[in-house]
């Protein structure tokens, strides 16, 4: 080995060590400052007085007769929601419209060309002797 690798493998062996004793230094004080009661209540009052801003902010806003953004954020819902019903009923009246156009058009060929059901049967011949008699006459 020649005296470079040993003075890159002393000066990796201090990083190593270096890293290590300033992990141990830091997750020192994160321990210190987590068990710190000072700590605790500054953290637990910065949280209240966020509570509290956001409590007066709602109670500004009511007063001023101006929606919040959890508002806006219900009525976007319920205008979704109500956005898809109304689809929902045009499709099904768009298929309700192409039913009654069907039927239409069966019922104008029924007029148009009369099947020979019994009834109309029944009527043809009693009919056609009326219209004999009627020419025999002339």
């Amino acid at each position: 080995m020649s005296y470079d690798d040993h003075e890159e493998a002393a000066l990796g062996a201090d990083q190593d060590g270096l890293r290590a004793r300033s992990e141990q230094a830091i997750g020192e004080l994160a321990q210190a400052l987590i068990e710190s009661p000072t700590v605790h209540n500054a953290i637990a009052a910065a949280f209240g007085a966020r509570e509290k801003a956001i409590e007066a902010q709602h109670a500004a806003m009511s007063a001023l007769n101006l929606p919040s953004a959890g508002d806006v954020e219900r009525l976007e819902r319920r205008l979704r929601s109500f956005s898809q019903r109304l689809e929902e009923v045009e499709e099904q009246l768009d298929e309700a419209n192409r039913e009654i156009g069907v039927l239409r058009r069966r019922l104008a060929e029924r007029v148009e060309a009369p099947a020979a059901s019994p009834v109309e049967a029944a009527e043809k011949p009693a009919s056609k002797p009326a219209k004999k008699a009627k020419s025999g006459k002339d």
